[in-house]
């Protein structure tokens, strides 16, 4: 599927229709041989047709549309639509009365004239960073499709829809790196925005604290485009920051611990490319977020706030969830009020220390994932899920805990297996970290290719 600005340009001039748009994505999830069974877990083809067939009867009759109308996108089954249940990848919830209305940037999204075409598959409640799902099977990763990696979560079968080209762009969330670490894993941009930028009436919470609304897409532009629908924007491309004199801060312990040296290559040599642009690129531990571990060490927001929301289904039901996601919730039982009100301390006094850090940088820069998609054969025992859980979890969650945006893009070469570099911006920083992520991609995506 190509960028959006290059299909609404063929949509524009009618060299290519809405509903061939629509098509091709409905074929690409019925293939056989494809992940659209494990990608979907509910098709709108009717109703995406019927857009479709509105959209160009519209454009063929003159009438001004919104640039983006006829684009086909996914929907994370975390999101309300009118009529459906929400099940957010869970059997239990499966039994949830109908949604009487869109969530709010559903409603966004069919304004700006995008079709809905689907919703994706995810990791049950959204508590996972690997994309496993018990219930209705894992999207495989589009890399060496045919050993069977993980996709990475827990947007997962929003990345693979499209990679897959199911759909030109996909709407996830990111409670601590949900749209980020499935894109880094499958090749794609993920996009997190500083959380109160894009409304969440509507989104089944995991975290109330932690959780925002973000796009997947092939490019940063695309993902700029999604998010300015999401937060009530014109859609519009930023122009591209210069690297030149761009002040970027590449963090040098904690985001780099355990990283596979294939991972480590591919960021030396991001960062290589960056400096040859320009960027000027200073190296700093900042040593605040060793804290991390010891501040999450009951569960965190994600554990106290998923617990309140799901306990009691989780006791009533429990043999029915998938038991790597309960034992997660089940921590939140562990919180009393004073542990959560010192995680509220923690996290205001953390935001201010660092932010004093990096103040003076136009970004913070790490690697999205310290390693490549594992095999989902290898994750079967809970210690080696927990394990590999954990350490893709790790650096995405810093810009979640921190309540700032952050991006990322793909820094592999075509044919190899994907990595993502992240761009960690200041909270409200968004269009400046967009702006900045322009420029990066086009020194870093030389060469790269969805795989």
């Amino acid at each position: 599927m190509r960028p959006l600005s290059e299909l609404a340009t063929a949509l524009a001039e009618r060299t290519v229709s809405a509903r061939e748009l629509i098509e091709h994505c409905l074929a690409r999830i019925a293939d056989p041989c494809g992940e659209g069974a494990r990608t979907f877990l509910r098709r709108f083809a009717a109703g995406a047709r019927a857009h479709a067939d509105a959209v160009d009867q519209l454009r063929a009759a003159g009438a001004r549309l919104p640039p983006l109308a006829g684009i086909p996108v996914s929907v994370k089954d975390l999101f309300d639509i009118a009529g459906e249940v929400t099940t957010a990848g869970s059997v239990v919830l499966a039994a949830e009365p109908p949604a009487a209305r869109d969530a709010r940037c559903v409603e966004r999204l069919r304004a700006a004239g995008l079709i809905v075409i689907g919703r994706t598959n995810m990791t049950e409640l959204a508590y996972s960073g690997l994309g496993i799902n018990p219930h209705f099977g894992t999207p495989l990763n589009p890399h060496q499709r045919v050993r069977g990696r993980i996709p990475g979560g827990s947007s997962s079968g929003a990345a693979v829809s499209v990679t897959d080209g199911m759909a030109a762009a996909a709407l996830g969330t990111d409670t601590g790196g949900s749209c980020r670490i499935p894109a880094a894993l499958c090749g794609l941009v993920g996009f997190k925005p500083t959380a109160q930028r894009v409304p969440r009436d509507g989104v089944l919470a995991l975290s109330t604290t932690l959780d925002s609304v973000g796009p997947l897409a092939p490019t940063v532009a695309c993902c700029a485009l999604i998010d300015a629908v999401l937060s009530g924007e014109e859609p519009r491309v930023p122009d591209a920051f210069p690297l030149r004199g761009a002040r970027l801060l590449a963090l040098s312990s904690y985001a780099l611990e355990g990283l596979e040296p294939y991972v480590a290559d591919c960021y030396e040599r991001a960062l290589g490319a960056l400096s040859g642009a320009g960027a000027l690129i200073a190296s700093a531990p900042l040593p605040e977020l060793a804290r991390l571990p010891e501040i999450n060490a009951k569960g965190g927001f994600s554990a106290a706030e998923s617990y309140a929301r799901y306990g009691a289904l989780v006791r009533a039901r429990r043999a029915q969830f998938d038991p790597r996601v309960v034992m997660r919730i089940e921590k939140g039982a562990e919180q009393s009020a004073a542990d959560y009100l010192e995680l509220v301390r923690a996290r205001a006094e953390l935001i201010v220390r660092i932010a004093g850090r990096t103040a003076a940088f136009d970004a913070v820069v790490m690697p999205t994932a310290p390693c490549v998609a594992p095999l989902l054969a290898d994750l079967a025992s809970e210690e080696a899920y927990l394990r590999m859980n954990g350490l893709v979890l790790r650096n995405p969650a810093i810009a979640n805990f921190l309540d700032r945006c952050a991006i990322s893009i793909p820094v592999h070469r075509a044919g190899e297996a994907p990595v993502g570099l992240t761009l960690m911006g200041e909270h409200a920083g968004d269009a400046r970290l967009l702006a900045l992520a322009r420029g990066a991609e086009s020194v870093l995506s030389a060469g790269i290719v969805v795989v």
